[in-house]
């Protein structure tokens, strides 16, 4: 049995996913933009407010297995994916990602408009949008978000990048924000950032270390209540989110060791929904009854992220990484030794696909689609390259770097991640051949994150989920994107700096052209590729199971072929219906309703020589990191 998809809204027309890859709805804009500029908003397909679906189903509570750590449930702090997937569910955008096919709908915002010159956003926010604590939501909250962002750099560390091209945002009235830009861009300024409300966080002393765990208040469909390691997340629908309220109270995320402790909790009924599983524990859940697997289509990566040399804004050296590794050729050498293939059909079992750059292949449009890879597996090819470098092997077989020590590098990855480990057991001899000695480690979750950020590992196995747009996840290759050396500061994706890349990355990011935009981001990927700073290895599908004889339907995104965890949004959870309430909800009458999330025609128009563009923005978030 496959989950239910969402229904297309009538008259709905088919939009891309906003993730590197859908084909988007976007045409090339003339160099001169001289034209009117219009904002086409019918009413917004809300959700009905919901009711409980039926007395049965009452008191509900979806149970989900948290199997990886949670840094921090700050928005402004968050980097692991397992926090900032329930701070999805808290804290909505100015603009967000449908469910049918990630396209751009109304979310605090119900319509937006563009000037001319394509440097002044105005977002319109309507008075029925509440917190949920009942307070009004205001463009006022969205103007506090941005500048704290731009004022405090300890703020800066899930997603300052963002802002890099925002130079004010001002709140004209109750219901006008406007942002303008230092230069026209590509994405919508509008989407991925959560705006906080500005009435219960201005009131705190230092918003970077607010740990955001308990009582909270959010604007999405469900809000955090109470955090606890031991006891995990619970969180209660809210009452005032503005599509409706949730056919569930609310969720829990029980901790568990592993995800085969999470899996014997799926079969006796302990939690209802499990992502993150292994080939083999999804294919042993098939065919077990009451259960329901599903395999959505990847929008991660799956990599090793090689140091550089990591160093700060001010190019001084931090970490503890090995020397040798600042090396292009060294690094080279390494990419070519891994064999990706391999490890895609055995770690894998085949349940994802082949990679070239960052950009996976479920956004065709910026995957970096070539045949040609010059670092493709060549054990042979390494050697020669290492010969050539002068790095000579010793009476061992292993080589010495520079100075004369041998070449002994350490290899990290997470002690959450059955995969991790794996790998390591083909990469560690791999890597051996061509006469560099390797250790393995696992970590937590937290702990190799923590030690990424500040440059102390060799090699180790990352990943990174991403949206539709890929403006963000390029941004944290730049140069701007180093830490402070105390780890403060903004995020970058393996600590790489080249100036070529950065100039890339501006291009496309002010390119509204799609195809020169499209070529671009590719460009880039291909640089990021040859610097051998992350090897990325396959994109991962998403392997899940849930109680189909408890919950169903869960909604996917995308529409076909998605996944029910890891959204771009909330749909999935906020779709959950208990089996005993589904009778009630076919007959309409409240709760969610995919027909009724309608891309309502928010679409700015630029009239200029017959041509019109349709924006978007980026989606991957720091929050997104495995």
């Amino acid at each position: 049995m496959t989950p239910i998809r969402t229904a297309a809204a009538p008259d709905q027309a088919p939009h891309s996913a906003k993730t590197p890859g859908t084909s988007r709805l976007r045409r090339s804009i003339p160099a001169v933009l001289a034209a009117a500029v219009i904002a086409l908003a019918p009413a917004a397909g809300t959700l009905p407010a919901a009711t409980a679906a039926s007395s049965e189903a009452s008191g509900t509570t979806l149970k989900l297995a948290l199997t990886g750590d949670i840094d921090s449930l700050n928005p402004f702090k968050a980097i692991l994916a397992s926090s900032t997937n329930i701070l999805a569910l808290q804290y909505q955008s100015l603009v967000a990602y449908g469910p049918k096919n990630n396209e751009d709908i109304p979310s605090m915002a119900d319509k937006w408009e563009t000037s001319p010159d394509g440097k002044v956003w105005t977002f319109h926010l309507p008075k029925d949008r509440k917190w949920s604590d009942g307070e009004p939501i205001t463009a006022k909250d969205g103007a506090w978000t941005f500048k704290a962002i731009q004022t405090n750099d300890e703020l800066k560390q899930a997603n300052g990048s963002l802002l890099s091209s925002v130079q004010s945002v001002e709140a004209k009235d109750d219901e006008t924000l406007v942002i303008t830009l230092n230069a026209p861009q590509a994405p919508n300024p509008g989407t991925q950032l959560p705006i906080m409300p500005e009435h219960v966080w201005s009131k705190v002393g230092d918003p970077a270390k607010y740990t955001n765990d308990k009582d909270t208040v959010g604007s999405g469909p469900f809000i955090v209540t109470s955090y606890d390691k031991t006891a995990g997340v619970s969180l209660k629908s809210n009452p005032h989110y503005w599509q409706g309220t949730a056919k569930i109270d609310g969720i829990t995320y029980a901790p568990y060791k592993n995800t085969d402790a999470a899996v014997q909790a799926l079969k006796t009924g302990e939690v209802d929904l499990i992502s993150g599983l292994t080939p083999a524990q999804y294919k042993a859940l098939q065919n077990q009854p009451g259960i329901t697997t599903n395999a959505g289509t990847g929008r991660r990566y799956q990599a090793i992220g090689i140091n550089p040399g990591t160093t700060t804004p001010e190019n001084k050296l931090i970490g503890d990484g090995n020397p040798a590794l600042q090396d292009v050729q060294l690094r080279r050498a390494i990419v070519m030794a891994i064999d990706n293939k391999t490890l895609l059909e055995k770690v894998l079992q085949g349940l994802g696909q082949e990679a070239t750059g960052e950009v996976p292949l479920a956004y065709p449009q910026y995957n970096w689609d070539t045949k040609d890879l010059p670092l493709k597996y060549n054990p042979k090819a390494a050697n020669e390259l290492l010969d050539k470098a002068g790095y000579t092997k010793g009476a061992d077989g292993i080589r010495l770097d520079k100075t004369g020590k041998p070449l002994k590098l350490r290899l990290a990855g997470r002690n959450s991640e059955p995969t991790h480990q794996q790998m390591a057991d083909y990469v560690k001899p791999w890597l051996k051949e061509i006469g560099i000695d390797v250790t393995t480690v696992m970590k937590s979750s937290a702990q190799l994150n923590d030690d990424s950020v500040v440059g102390n590992f060799d090699l180790y196995f990352t990943g990174w989920g991403m949206g539709p747009d890929p403006d963000f996840q390029l941004s944290i290759n730049t140069c701007a994107s180093r830490p402070n050396a105390d780890g403060t500061g903004a995020t970058s994706e393996n600590n790489y700096c080249s100036p070529e890349f950065d100039a890339i990355f501006k291009q496309q990011h002010e390119e509204l052209d799609q195809a020169k935009r499209s070529a671009l981001v590719k460009k880039a990927q291909e640089l990021i590729y040859n610097a051998a700073v992350n090897n990325v290895m396959y994109y991962a599908n998403t392997l899940e199971a849930y109680r189909s004889d408890k919950f169903e339907p869960f909604v996917t995104q995308p529409e076909e072929g998605g996944v029910i965890t890891g959204q771009n949004g909330p749909w999935g959870y906020y779709s959950a219906t208990p089996v005993s309430s589904k009778s009630g909800t076919e007959q309409s009458d409240g709760g969610f309703n995919p027909a009724a999330v309608i891309v309502p025609a928010v679409i700015v128009v630029v009239l200029a020589a017959g041509g019109f563009v349709l924006y978007r923005r980026r989606n991957a978030t720091a929050g997104d990191r495995e």
